[in-house]
């Protein structure tokens, strides 16, 4: 969605609010395709003295997969979106400031950036998640697995004199 400021530009203290839906279905992140609803954006460019400051958000529902335990689940995210915007650049060196082209701003990727960037690497069904056991795959938030605890290598032997004590 791109939205004219063009008489916001001349305008101070004028405010164009926006709000709109994005469609990220197809939107892969870690080989999966997280974002099965439309994407909900709001918020306004406004003219606060000469410059124009966009405050917005982005918020959807995603379907993971948690990286420990491997079991489906379902989390909100909402990300907070804060750029200047410029119809020009005095130095190149300032990535804060967005650029307008012919006074206009193509929401849709500078919210799709965002939330793109806002994206955890991993992901936790809850912070207390023990995830699978490394000998049998078991689920360990289900309760404790039937494997036996692997002897320190260093300890093997005292391990072998309890086993024959346990078979006498």
């Amino acid at each position: 969605m791109r939205l004219n400021l063009q008489e916001v530009i001349r305008t101070p203290g004028m405010r164009a609010p926006f709000s709109f839906q994005m469609d990220l279905s197809g939107l892969e992140f870690g080989g999966e395709t997280p974002v099965a609803a439309p994407v909900e954006v709001s918020g306004a460019v406004r003219n606060m003295a000469g410059a124009l400051i966009l405050e917005g958000t982005v918020s959807a529902g995603l379907n993971l997969t948690c990286d420990r335990c491997l079991a489906p689940f379902s989390q909100k995210m909402r990300v907070p979106v804060e750029h200047l915007l410029a119809e020009e650049l005095e130095d190149e060196e300032n990535d804060g400031i967005l650029l307008l082209e012919d006074g206009e701003i193509d929401l849709a990727e500078v919210f799709t950036t965002a939330f793109v960037l806002a994206m955890d690497t991993k992901h936790v069904c809850s912070e207390d998640c023990k995830g699978l056991c490394a000998g049998c795959g078991a689920n360990l938030n289900d309760g404790p697995c039937q494997c036996r605890p692997e002897v320190d290598p260093r300890l093997a032997a005292l391990a072998q004199l309890l086993d024959r004590e346990s078979d006498d």
